[in-house]
């Protein structure tokens, strides 16, 4: 495990694997805050100072268009720690909320995005760092960053959605790279409960298999790139 001390705001709303999962995939020291029960990172120090070397923001059930009071919070917690060039990385919500944050635009889609996709790499970010140029990822999203905030790049995509950006070392990733594959039965499984075709479900869970689960072990790079990227910020 690395000496990095990294502050995983979880964005999910109730009992979650959320944080079991980013514990078990991202290999530093992580302190979990609950930003939907007002459990927040605290803020910088008048001189700048932070007490952790980068946030992570998980994905949630919320939209980001929501506006909740914990959301508002989160957004100038993270201007400020942008301002400082703390290391950003968001997942799924979380790549959607740092957009917003910084001047894009998420909006809802036609239908859900569910399951294993196909990726492409669209640039030679650190955070693709040994990736090829087509990857398989989990995807589970309604909602998707229709545009960028000023001055970010876009990293990676499918005829989907936009896949990845980066801002500074601000970044985001709409895809799951978290999930194993008891949290994609999982959440596929409740996809009836919001609208989601009986059919879709059932084609997505019977495609959830071991082997082709470990296609997605690529995609779990981008964690250990991001750590990368923070320990050669320091």
């Amino acid at each position: 495990m690395s000496d990095l001390d990294i502050a995983l705001c979880d964005a999910s709303i109730g009992d979650t694997p959320a944080e079991r999962n980013f514990r078990r995939e991202v290999d530093a020291s992580l302190t979990a805050f609950k930003l939907s029960v007002d459990e927040q990172p605290p803020w910088p120090t008048a001189d700048g100072e932070w007490a952790y070397d980068a946030a992570v923001i998980t994905g949630s059930q919320t939209a980001v268009y929501d506006h909740e009071t914990w959301m508002e919070t989160l957004a100038e917690l993270l201007r400020d720690l942008h301002e400082l060039d703390i290391p950003l990385l968001g997942v799924c919500w979380g790549h959607q909320f740092i957009a917003q944050t910084f001047g894009g635009c998420v909006s809802a889609m036609d239908e859900y995005e569910l399951g294993y996709q196909q990726i492409e790499r669209y640039d030679s970010s650190p955070l693709f760092a040994d990736f090829p140029a087509e990857f398989i990822a989990f995807e589970t999203h309604s909602d998707e960053v229709v545009r960028l905030p000023p001055n970010a790049t876009e990293l990676a995509g499918n005829s989907r959605s936009c896949q990845a950006f980066s801002l500074g070392t601000a970044y985001g990733v709409q895809f799951h790279p978290e999930y194993d594959l008891k949290t994609v039965k999982m959440v596929t499984d409740g996809k009836r409960e919001e609208g989601v075709s009986e059919s879709v479900v059932e084609t997505v869970l019977t495609s959830a298999t071991p082997s082709q689960h470990t296609k997605t072990q690529t995609a779990k790079r981008v964690f250990e790139n991001f750590l990368s990227i923070v320990e050669q910020h320091q």
